[in-house]
């Protein structure tokens, strides 16, 4: 028992000193257009955006979607455009799996009213809506 609350403690104390590590280059981060320190309210946003773009950063699937992030033409997107993809890029890279059951489960429901398969335009548009309508 003595061994895992000296572990826990140990990675706690870690955790903290690299917390510390991010929050004061951050903090060194925090100057004006006009070269001068953020105070106030200022500092205060500019500090919390930080860390949480440095943790974001941390991530090892960031650096694969920021690499997928181009259009069709092979260049880098920006802007809405390329926040809205790594938001769909870092959902997919956590759940790898969902898109696949949630494409096989639309797959299974896409039946007439018959009972028999959807075919051509008619299935296309029920697999846009039915995985449209689970995300």
């Amino acid at each position: 028992m003595k061994k895992f609350v000296f572990a826990l403690l140990f990675l706690f104390a870690t955790a903290q000193f690299a917390f510390a590590d991010v929050n004061s280059d951050c903090i060194a981060k925090a100057i004006d257009k006009n070269g001068k320190l953020l105070v106030g309210a200022a500092k205060d946003a500019f500090v919390k955006k930080c860390v949480g773009d440095a943790a974001v950063a941390a991530d090892p699937a960031t650096k694969d979607c920021e690499g997928k992030a181009k259009d069709k033409n092979g260049k880098p997107l920006a802007g809405a455009a390329k926040a809205s993809f790594m938001k769909k890029c870092l959902a997919d890279a956590k759940n790898p799996g969902a898109k696949d059951a949630l494409a096989k489960d639309c797959e299974d429901k896409a039946k007439d009213k018959n009972g028999k398969p959807l075919v051509g335009a008619a299935k296309t548009a029920f697999m846009k809506k039915c995985q449209g309508a689970d995300k």
